[in-house]
């Protein structure tokens, strides 16, 4: 495609200048206004512009992704309400033998559920259950936070519905969720395998000495505390429960090792305490002394209460009686059906949960067996909704609207710059060294791949490459062609471990980690980066060669 008009060559850059900044950075001083509101100002500007038409840009927004996405935010939140990701936090330590066996369970359960529930939404799920059994363990956090965020990017390639770049190659490229998965899959497994190695090299010793103890209360953490915090995985935020809150005081043992200033206080109050309990005990004496004088006079007075004590429980009982007659027992049940009710009531809990399971299960076959995915990820929606049985609009409000909306305007905006002609003439100066079918060729399209991916974001990355990609794959064969979507979305996917700033995952971890009450901890840009440069270019290397 050739470039359009100089006037639309430069407006067109302007509006997509200025979505990349929000979107990248959405707390720019000069306009904060966050990712959401850059991608529609972005496609506002298109418009505007004249870049393209409002036609064309209603036409740019991909409803079968949305669709998908939304799906899978609905099924994301009746699978917390049924209490998955609670179970998913426990087995974290489940059986863990030392800090190195936990380590390796972190990457295998984050890389799992990521691939089932989206790398997103697992971050969100489990970097406050990780922080937990760091502590309990008394361990340093930040080499298993790494094993988090690393391995959720890792895990989310093999399907679909693993990250949002996922979804739209799958919808793009018409690949199956059966195909992709295969395709996928060994590279994603080893790709685990080794990134679970490279931070048991960097960090064995870190693992095998315990850091010194710093507070007597982090030895104690409840079991109760590590399962049992509250989150909505969608719309990205948390919550701590009250009972967590509540082991937390319980369990807070008393701090042994005072200073002498503090044992002196303690002992002052010991002192004062006991004078206190001296005065109380000849009061009581006093009183007691006193006892039988007091007996005596109120006799006659208890007599009398007695009596109409006695009158008003036989009235009580009249009324109870004719309450009875009049069929009142099925308004005020009696006591003894309260167990009764709370089994019932624990057994149509069981149940609800069952049948939640199995309408993802459904919804995973129906995948695999090639059905519209969009639409099963909607009718599995539909279902948990209709099986709840009651007003879903609690549940429906955790849904990320803000989400499918910055896709929407990502959609249209990247749509605009395309009509620009800039990425294609890009793509036609580098295109005879990017072939898929040459390992040189491979190499410079990962390369372009991985820097991309890490200073525009994977999303933008792959609405801009996907199709050219695909077209130049396509001239040498059918099979370079899907192999050509599966490269792409393996190298955007686990370019996201590069830097911090590489994926929304590792924000997610970041963020969920510093803003955690009582457990908070900072991951450094530099901490990642030293992790996250290697372990990128030896997985991203050894998947590629995996990759069917």
């Amino acid at each position: 495609m050739a470039l359009a008009s100089t006037e639309k060559v430069i407006l067109g850059s302007i509006a997509f200048a200025i979505f990349w900044v929000l979107a990248v950075f959405p707390s720019v001083p000069f306009l904060p206004v966050g990712r959401t509101a850059g991608s529609l100002l972005g496609a506002m500007l298109m418009v505007i512009f004249r870049v393209i038409t409002p036609e064309q840009a209603y036409a740019a927004i991909d409803l079968p992704i949305l669709g998908l996405l939304f799906g899978t935010m609905v099924v994301s939140v009746y699978l917390e309400k049924a209490d998955m990701f609670n179970y998913l936090g426990k087995l974290l330590s489940w059986k863990s033998k030392g800090a190195h066996d936990l380590l390796c369970q972190i990457c295998l359960i984050s890389a799992i559920s990521s691939a089932l529930f989206t790398n997103d939404t697992s971050c969100v799920v489990l970097t406050e259950f990780v922080l937990k059994i760091a502590r309990q363990h008394n361990l340093p956090p930040h080499p298993f936070l790494l094993a988090l965020a690393s391995s959720a990017n890792i895990g989310s390639s093999a399907t679909p519905i693993g990250n949002p770049q996922n979804l739209v190659i799958a919808i793009q490229s018409k690949i199956s969720f059966g195909s992709f998965l295969v395709g996928l899959l060994p590279p994603m497994a080893i790709g685990v395998l080794v990134n679970a190695l490279i931070l048991l090299c960097m960090y064995w010793k870190l693992l095998s000495i315990q850091k010194d103890e710093e507070d007597a209360a982090a030895e104690v953490v409840a079991e109760e505390d590590v399962s049992s915090h509250r989150f909505s995985p969608t719309t990205m935020s948390h919550f701590t429960s009250l009972n967590s809150q509540e082991c937390n005081s319980r369990f807070e043992p008393m701090d042994i090792q005072s200073p002498p200033s503090t044992m002196n206080r303690n002992a002052n109050h010991v002192e004062s305490l006991r004078n206190r309990l001296t005065s109380y005990e000849n009061e009581i004496h006093r009183v007691s002394s006193s006892a039988p004088a007091l007996a005596r006079n109120s006799t006659a007075s208890e007599e009398t209460l007695h009596s109409g004590a006695s009158q008003k429980k036989h009235e009580t009982a009249a009324s109870k009686e004719v309450v009875s007659v009049n069929g009142l027992n099925d308004v005020f049940p009696v006591k003894h059906s309260k167990g009764k009710e709370t089994l019932a009531s624990r057994y149509k809990r069981i149940l609800w949960k069952s049948c939640v399971y199995l309408v993802t299960i459904g919804m995973l076959i129906s995948l695999l067996m090639g059905l519209n995915m969009s639409w099963t990820a909607i009718t599995a929606a539909l279902a948990l909704v209709v099986l709840e049985f009651k007003d879903a609009q609690s549940c429906l409000e955790k849904v990320s609207y803000s989400l499918l909306i910055f896709f929407c305007g990502m959609f249209i905006t990247v749509d605009g710059f395309n009509r620009t002609g800039i990425p294609s003439t890009l793509w036609d100066w580098m295109e005879p060294h990017a072939k898929v079918n040459c390992t040189s060729g491979i190499s410079v399209l990962v390369v372009v791949i991985l820097v991309l991916s890490n200073v525009a974001s994977n999303v933008p990355t792959v609405l801009l490459l996907g199709s050219q990609v695909a077209a130049s794959a396509a001239a040498i064969s059918a099979t370079n062609e899907k192999k050509s979507w599966l490269i792409l979305a393996w190298v955007s996917t686990v370019a996201g471990n590069l830097s911090l700033l590489g994926s929304a995952a590792n924000l997610i971890v970041c963020e969920q980690a510093r803003r955690a009450s009582d457990l908070g901890y900072t991951l450094s840009f530099w901490n990642h980066l030293k992790f996250g440069v290697p372990s990128t270019i030896i997985v991203t290397a050894i998947g590629l060669a995996l990759i069917r």
